[in-house]
């Protein structure tokens, strides 16, 4: 029989805490699903949310990432709308309708056997392992929708329980909280990779460089599969390209921000060489991603396994923050605060601050 779960506390106050701390929007999904694991208990999630272009993204830990370009296949949709009282990908009315965790067993619209036999479960859940689940929705305190999070379990591990749903109710406002924050600024984020594609003015893909191939399903989910059209958002940008008069010199640019990061995209005409045709013109397509340095700090953190203070503290005293407005910020004296960054130090074997972050850059 499954050994039942048993929530971690320091992963439930350092979820409290992430909450509340200068990080994060969609791309804190990662590092506030690891805590998130620690709290409630399962084996792998996943988020479905609008994209910054109004399309619905998805983010997935394996093995249901492996899986998701089938999920978004219209023939799942159908069968996941037969089975499921609504299906996620109908986000509006989840938001409207959906309240408070909700375990499998509340969403199914027919019996299980019924759903053992459905092409969703076929593409889904059998060869993710997966036997269970619970989702929440995630919303803005006036109520606009961010996400919803589905967390799911395997065979070994027990069914989730209405204990584990009030557990994470408990959750909820933090959760939204962490996802509606973030750092969009140049300053408060470094460039993480770039790439380029090459393409005709009508939207051909001609080339793509490493770099790009690994950029792309990660700026744009299930929309990218090599070898069919090219995105709508760079498709805009072409469309853009085209439309400017001789002589313009600003050139198409567009943001796109998910879990994975801030994606600048910018399109320029390649220069043809003198004997080239007209049909062999080509444009060439930028992919810039940018990270949030204090995604990539908590991320580092939790590698280190430490303990709540001094995570929290660590988080601080990598920021930049003086110790006497770390004290503040962590509601102690500044006495506490020298003698945790004592222990910090002692745990870590560094001897100040300098050294604190080149132990933490060699995690990022």
């Amino acid at each position: 029989m499954p050994t039942p779960f048993r929530p971690d506390r320091h992963a439930l106050a350092r979820l409290h805490r992430m909450a509340s701390l200068e990080a994060g929007g969609m791309q804190l999904i990662e590092p506030l699903l690891q805590e998130l694991r620690r709290v409630v208990g399962f084996d792998f999630g996943c988020m479905l949310y609008p994209g910054s272009d109004g399309e619905l993204m998805n983010y997935a830990q394996e093995p249901m990432q492996s899986v998701a370009r089938d999920y978004f296949d219209a023939r799942i949709l159908r069968s996941e709308r037969q089975v499921l009282v609504r299906s996620p990908r109908d986000f509006g009315e989840v938001v409207r309708h959906e309240h408070g965790p909700r375990l499998m067993r509340e969403q199914m619209a027919v019996p299980l056997t019924e759903l053992l036999r459905s092409d969703y479960y076929d593409a889904v859940m059998r060869p993710t392992g997966a036997k269970d689940y619970m989702s929440l929705v995630l919303r803005t305190a006036q109520g606009v929708g961010l996400a919803v999070i589905h967390l799911f379990r395997d065979a070994s591990a027990p069914d989730f329980t209405p204990q584990d749903a009030a557990l994470l109710a408990r959750l909820e406002a933090h959760l939204a909280r962490a996802q509606q924050q973030g750092e969009r600024d140049a300053q408060g984020s470094e460039v993480h990779s770039q790439g380029v594609l090459v393409a005709t003015p009508q939207g051909r893909l001609m080339w793509i460089s490493p770099e790009a191939e690994a950029l792309m399903p990660l700026a744009f989910g299930w929309h990218w599969r090599r070898g069919a059209q090219l995105p709508p958002a760079l498709q805009e940008l072409l469309r853009r390209l085209n439309a400017q008069q001789p002589g313009e010199m600003s050139l198409p640019a567009m943001e796109l921000f998910t879990a994975q990061g801030w994606f600048s995209l910018r399109a320029t005409h390649l220069t043809p060489a003198p004997q080239e045709r007209q049909d062999r013109q080509a444009v060439a397509l930028h992919i810039t991603r940018r990270v949030a340095r204090g995604v990539r700090l908590l991320s580092a953190l939790q590698t280190l396994g430490l303990p709540q203070r001094q995570h929290e503290l660590a988080w601080w005293l990598a920021r930049g923050l003086p110790e006497s407005q770390i004290a503040q910020r962590m509601g102690i004296s500044l006495n506490t605060a020298v003698y945790h960054r004592r222990q910090l130090y002692n745990r870590l074997g560094v001897m100040g601050r300098d050294e604190l972050l080149a132990q933490i850059g060699r995690k990022t």
